[in-house]
């Protein structure tokens, strides 16, 4: 079925007409039908034809067991003698003379059965030989078709076999059988030690089939003759009754709706045909004359409606363009100078060790400038975060996807911070995880997992431990981080994610946790707090679970 389906789609997607794919598809069926059927009809004519044959021959068979058995009860027959036949030397007494002085010569059953078949075949009828294993007449000696047979028959695996076997250009039907040593038979035979019920020899029968051949092939040919005038009737019968009943109320509906859609239709009337297309044309009228009116008084409406939203969407495109063109400018005068003032830093600290071995204090300088590049960084990060906000908003956030370990990236994030939380003993936990592939972008990846990372880190007292798990179920994965800092009150928890919103007055430039949303939710995943901690605070994110496992 789910075949047949799957042609039928295809024959729907060819660019012909509705009238032409009914009537191929109508041919191909009842093609495919008659000709199952012709197949299974001529093969029912070819059985009962053979099976004809396998008679006629079988009967002929019989007929020749009886008369050899008629003339070997009666001691064999005395036929007058002519000229061109010898009597036989492999007979006792062959040839006998009356008062009269005429001449008489015995024949034997296999020599009554050679004669017979010598008169069928010159009349083109059939013909017949006597055959054995054990000659007494070398002219009766098998051909391989016989010698095969009547070895299976000394065997006694076969009671006859048939064969149709082409001799001579011409097929014939061959039927064999054996002959069984009777009580009359051994008085010409019983030198060759046989016994009574030995296979003493065979009598195939050879049945001419060009006739029944050329009768089957004739009556193909009219089967399919017939098949052909039955088919192109009964399809032109179906194409005219197509036309007039479906297809021309069909053309003039699609007039009539291409008309409407163009505006030109006024006045549509309905096609009078007692079916299923008379309601649906009466639908469609309905349909047109309902648009009309609605179409009439939706027109002011839209009109009043559009000019509003005209005004506010060049406002909105102004405002937009404004808000960008502000950012990408902003972003460049301060990424600039900031990035100098941080290398200037890094320079000068790296110059005020040699100051320190000349004996100089320089304590004093040293915090200054570190405050300095603190500051630097910070503001560095705020613009980086602030175009990565931008991207995110504007829809030009792009993801690079490959399939990668979870397991690997937590593993390179936390190795990240070792040293960071070696200073104030804190430790890492990571819980399961492991081969586990997803398929990410693994940069962003590595972006939420370092800004909610250093969250918990920044949040947790010294000696504390932060746990990072990782839980798949049926079709995602979930990593959560969970710090034992001072927690995330109810009251905040859905606010922590939007822009520049910070608890406190702690690190960060409130656009870590917008950043993270934004990732995962373009990752098709979720972001949130974890509900229901006695102590701490834990943050969690979902990946769509899209991979195979290890």
């Amino acid at each position: 079925m789910q075949i047949i389906m799957r042609v039928l789609k295809k024959f729907r997607a060819l660019g012909i007409s509705l009238s032409s794919k009914f009537v191929i598809g109508l041919a191909v069926v009842l093609t495919i039908a008659m000709g199952v059927s012709l197949y299974f009809i001529d093969k029912n004519h070819e059985m009962l034809v053979m099976e004809q044959l396998d008679q006629q021959a079988k009967a002929l068979f019989k007929q020749i067991v009886l008369t050899r058995k008629w003339i070997a009860d009666h001691g064999g027959v005395f036929v007058e003698k002519v000229p061109w036949v010898e009597p036989s030397p492999f007979l006792d007494e062959p040839e006998i003379i009356d008062v009269t002085g005429k001449k008489y010569i015995k024949e034997s059953p296999a020599m009554v059965t050679k004669e017979l078949s010598r008169y069928a075949k010159e009349k083109g009828l059939f013909w017949f030989n006597i055959t054995s294993l054990k000659l007494m007449n070398p002219d009766n000696a098998p051909d391989e078709f016989e010698a095969s047979s009547l070895r299976e028959f000394e065997l006694k695996s076969k009671k006859d076999i048939s064969k149709i076997e082409k001799i001579e250009s011409s097929s014939y039907y061959r039927y064999i059988a054996p002959l069984y040593i009777e009580e009359a038979c051994l008085k010409c035979h019983s030198h060759q030690g046989y016994e009574v019920g030995d296979v003493r020899g065979a009598i195939s029968v050879s049945v001419p089939m060009d006739s029944a051949l050329d009768m089957m092939s004739r009556g193909r040919k009219g089967m399919v003759l017939a098949s052909i005038a039955t088919i192109s009737v009964l399809m032109l019968v179906l194409f005219v009754m197509l036309k007039e009943l479906i297809l021309r109320p069909v053309n003039y509906l699609k007039t009539s709706m291409e008309d409407f859609s163009k505006g030109e239709g006024t006045n549509i009337s309905i096609i009078k045909t007692g079916d299923e297309l008379e309601e649906l044309s009466k639908s469609f009228v309905d349909m047109s004359e309902t648009l009309k009116e609605y179409h009439e008084s939706l027109e002011d409406e839209v009109y009043k409606a559009t000019q509003g939203f005209e005004k506010a969407n060049i406002r909105l495109q102004e405002l937009n363009e404004k808000k960008s063109d502000f950012i990408a400018q902003i972003s460049h005068e301060l990424r600039t100078p900031m990035t100098s003032i941080k290398g200037a830093m890094d320079y000068l600290t790296a110059k005020i060790p040699k100051i320190t071995q000349q004996g100089k204090d320089t304590q004093d300088i040293m915090e200054f400038l570190n405050v300095i590049k603190n500051n630097a960084d910070r503001l560095i990060r705020m613009v980086n975060d602030t175009l990565d906000i931008e991207r995110i908003e504007s829809g030009m956030f792009d993801l690079h996807y490959s399939e990668m370990d979870i397991l690997s990236i937590v593993k390179e994030v936390v190795i990240s911070f070792q040293s960071i939380s070696s200073d104030r003993d804190i430790t890492f936990k990571i819980i399961g995880g492991s081969n586990i592939i997803v398929n990410v972008d693994p940069d962003r990846i590595r972006q939420v997992l370092i800004n909610l990372i250093s969250n918990a880190l920044n949040y947790s007292p010294d000696n504390a431990e932060i746990q990072i798990s990782i839980a798949e179920s049926e079709d995602k994965v979930t990593v959560t981080v969970r710090d034992r800092g001072p927690g995330i009150p109810v009251d905040v928890q859905k606010k922590i994610f939007d822009k520049f919103y910070t608890i406190g007055k702690r690190h960060g430039t409130g656009l870590g946790l917008a950043i993270c949303k934004g990732i995962i939710e373009a990752h098709h995943g979720e972001v949130s707090v974890v509900q229901g901690l006695e102590k701490g605070s834990a943050i969690f994110f979902t990946l769509p679970y899209t991979t195979v496992k290890c």
